[in-house]
């Protein structure tokens, strides 16, 4: 069975729309590569994600089953939940206030191992039909291919077949 692990970050001083931006770039990858993508990303909610993601390693290093191997974890799931906005006022011209809303966000990295590869068919000693192993999709069969439309071959030979049989008439002029 496959190790998943998670980490959460909360309350972290960003919108969850400018953090959905960043963690777009980095799901469903090997986590090595989803920490270079973190690196050299020109957003600042890039360092914060980059924690979520080394502690959801950690956690998954840390679970009952896991083989050692880092090489083998993927981001199985990313996302950015809005946390509480913080209120604050701003004076404005003629004693009038502006309201400023400072976004807090909270992060969430789910990491996972890939599965072990299955080899993909087994032959039975009986001499059975092989068995396709969990996975596996089946060959697919040759098929003749056919665009639904006539060739000007095919028309002509179509025609002469119709001629004979009586079916088409030429017309003749008048």
């Amino acid at each position: 069975m496959a190790v998943q692990a998670h980490a959460t970050a909360k309350y972290v001083r960003t919108s969850a729309q400018k953090a959905g931006l960043v963690l777009d770039l980095i799901r469903g990858r090997d986590v090595n590569a989803a920490l270079a993508t973190l690196r050299y990303a020109r957003k600042g909610v890039a360092r914060d994600i980059e924690k979520v993601l080394r502690s959801a390693i950690a956690n998954a290093q840390q679970k009952e089953g896991f083989g050692g191997d880092v090489e083998r974890l993927f981001v199985a799931s990313c996302y950015a939940n809005q946390g509480p906005s913080q209120k604050r006022i701003r004076p404005a011209p003629m004693g009038r206030a502006f309201r400023v809303v400072k976004r807090t966000a909270h992060l969430t990295v789910q990491v996972s191992e890939k599965p072990q590869p299955v080899l993909a068919e087994t032959v039975t000693a009986e001499g059975e039909a092989p068995k396709r192993a969990r996975g596996a999709k089946p060959k697919p069969k040759a098929q003749a291919k056919s665009t639904g439309r006539k060739t000007s071959g095919a028309r002509k030979k179509a025609a002469s077949s119709a001629a004979k049989k009586g079916g088409a008439r030429k017309k003749t002029a008048k």
